[in-house]
């Protein structure tokens, strides 16, 4: 009786060990804060409106997935330490629409935004990248993009493999 348990006993914590070592990579990125830098335009005409716009979206979007302990603003003082990544955003194109286009026609119109996301540790390394699109294709203001586009990029982070705090830093 006493093997018994002792065999289910060992079974359960096998079992357990084995479960906590396929959980982390959704758990790891928990143990990260992020610091959001301001938009970057690259070599892509945008207006200023989209750039605000972008930023503060992905604020707001990063912060309701609870993927990270806390998201912070570019310049924040409190963003310090090796847990907190960088994220950088640079928009690669760009093709402003047309509302009354797309509410005429539906098909022409469409604002289209595609950037580049990188998240640097603190000591400069990059530890992902992606590139993301965000658009409004129907019904919606041309700045609805920049929503779309924000939880896009949440959506990809969130989906992604972080690496624990300690393998960052090397």
């Amino acid at each position: 009786m006493k093997a018994i348990r002792q065999i289910h006993a060992a079974v359960f914590v096998v079992a357990f060990l084995a479960t906590l070592l396929a959980l982390p990579p959704r758990l790891l990125a928990q143990s990260w804060s992020v610091q959001v830098d301001k938009v970057e335009p690259g070599d892509v005409e945008i207006e200023p409106a989209f750039r605000i716009a972008i930023y503060e979206n992905l604020l707001v979007e990063l912060a309701k997935t609870k993927q990270f302990i806390q998201v912070f603003r570019d310049g924040d003082h409190n963003a310090s330490g090796p847990e907190v990544l960088v994220l950088k955003t640079t928009v690669q194109k760009y093709t402003p629409g047309s509302e009354t286009r797309r509410a005429v026609t539906t098909v022409s119109g469409a604002t289209k935004i595609n950037v580049r996301t990188q998240l640097y540790g603190r000591e400069g390394k990059v530890v992902l990248e992606r590139a993301v699109d965000g658009n409004v294709r129907f019904f919606g203001g041309n700045l609805r993009a920049t929503h779309n586009l924000a939880r896009n990029v949440a959506e990809a982070l969130k989906k992604s493999d972080l690496p624990a705090p300690a393998l960052a830093a090397r």
